[in-house]
């Protein structure tokens, strides 16, 4: 592999945290051996079946021979895992995929235009996650979703939100919303003379429906992308534990102005606690100089490359989105207004992949139950895979290229 020119990577972010995960277990596993032999857990429910099983193998155990073999696999996993961290760190890939031309921008907020102008399909607008950049939709050569769009004859246009500034650090969903995202439609509709199609993806799916609500006439068509509606359909318990989490440090948060990245990716990492142990391990063992590697270092750059979440936003997501279940409840409202997917009369579609460890397939299937006559597919993909992954192009991509080039009264 050829010396990377550039500094090592910071992440996976934050790196303090998975590492002190990954020894935590490694140790944990240790010290559970003496205690496997004695079946002093056996006290607890859960293990009293699975030790009582194991009890009469670990008897012809030889425990030297058992603890130096245990020493060594713990010792190679450990080895495993860094060196995989270190191959990321130190890989000379690097993106270089350059911006497409801005056609509106506001503050940190900008308009990207693909496609060719004139081109036969539809215009669509397309509305990223506020806590993730923007180019997972766009993310290297041969996995990006709007160039393939735009290769169908597709007109899409990237609302690309950036790193809050001065002015978003204030700001909450209606400020995203009736603000910022009316305009970018503004903008749209202008440039194309007439309605067109909006495309939202995960977070940016529910900024895409309620834009939708509030301007019915000016979206023809309506597409979400592993968007939660129902945060209690699945996991409930977890998400009231994340409203707590933020109700406790929300004096730090207001403080500082914004929920900062290495925060919010902690909340991610309480998903899969060990799934950053279990990829940079498996990265390990791949040749760094092919096409699997890079695919996996560009989505980690993408992954580590967050941005903050502006503290009213963070509020409303957490507490009112996770804590309350104000969506599924009918009790979120922007600008006044509730955000009502029933109302919704434009054709719709909802795409739930079946594998997303980040918005559960209930939460997003819901949505697709609220909206009268949408059509959902579930891909067997994951959050993220469904939008980069290898098995998008022909799961997600193709399917929603014709579905948005439909006619106008097509399901």
């Amino acid at each position: 592999m050829t010396p990377s020119p550039h500094p090592p990577r910071q992440g996976p972010r934050p790196l303090p945290a998975h590492l002190g995960l990954a020894a935590t277990i490694w140790t944990s596993s240790r010290a559970a051996w003496p205690l496997l032999r004695s079946a002093s857990p056996g006290s607890n429910p859960p293990f009293a079946g699975p030790l009582a099983d194991l009890a009469e193998p670990l008897r012809a155990v030889d425990p030297e021979a058992f603890s130096a073999a245990l020493d060594h696999e713990l010792r190679d996993r450990a080895d495993r895992f860094l060196r995989g961290l270190e191959l990321y760190r130190h890989h000379p890939y690097r993106r270089e995929l350059p911006d497409m031309p801005a056609v509106w921008g506001e503050g940190t907020t900008t308009l990207r235009q693909y496609g060719r102008p004139g081109a036969p399909g539809p215009a669509v607008l397309v509305v990223p996650s506020l806590v993730n950049r923007a180019y997972i939709l766009d993310l290297a050569p041969g996995r990006s979703l709007l160039h393939h769009l735009a290769g169908r004859g597709l007109r899409p246009y990237l609302v690309d939100w950036a790193a809050p500034g001065p002015e978003e650090r204030g700001f909450d969903l209606t400020a995203y919303v009736a603000g910022r995202l009316e305009a970018a439609l503004d903008a749209v509709v202008a440039l194309e003379g007439g309605p067109v199609a909006v495309l939202g993806y995960c977070m940016g799916g529910d900024l895409a429906l309620a834009l939708a609500c509030r301007r019915p006439r000016d979206v023809c068509r309506l597409a979400l992308l592993a968007t939660p509606w129902d945060f209690h359909a699945e996991r409930g318990g977890q998400a009231r534990a994340i409203a707590a989490w933020f109700s406790t440090a929300e004096p730090w948060i207001a403080r500082w102005g914004d929920l900062p990245v290495d925060l919010l990716q902690m909340l991610f990492m309480a998903l899969d606690p060990a799934l950053a142990l279990r990829k940079f391990s498996s990265f390990a063992d791949l040749d760094p100089t092919g096409d699997k590697a890079h695919a996996f270092v560009a989505l980690e750059d993408w992954l580590n490359d967050g941005v903050p979440l502006a503290a009213p936003v963070a509020r409303e997501c957490l507490v009112d989105w996770y804590g309350a279940n104000a969506p599924a409840r009918r009790a979120w409202r922007v600008a006044g207004r509730v955000v009502d997917p029933a109302a919704l009369r434009m054709p719709t579609l909802v795409m739930a992949p079946q594998q997303d460890r980040i918005v559960p397939h209930a939460s997003a299937t819901a949505l697709a139950a609220a909206i009268p006559g949408a059509t959902l597919l579930s891909p067997t993909l994951g959050h993220i895979g469904m939008i980069a992954g290898g098995g998008a192009p022909a799961a997600v991509w193709a399917p929603l290229a014709g579905w948005l080039d439909s006619g106008p009264g097509d399901p």
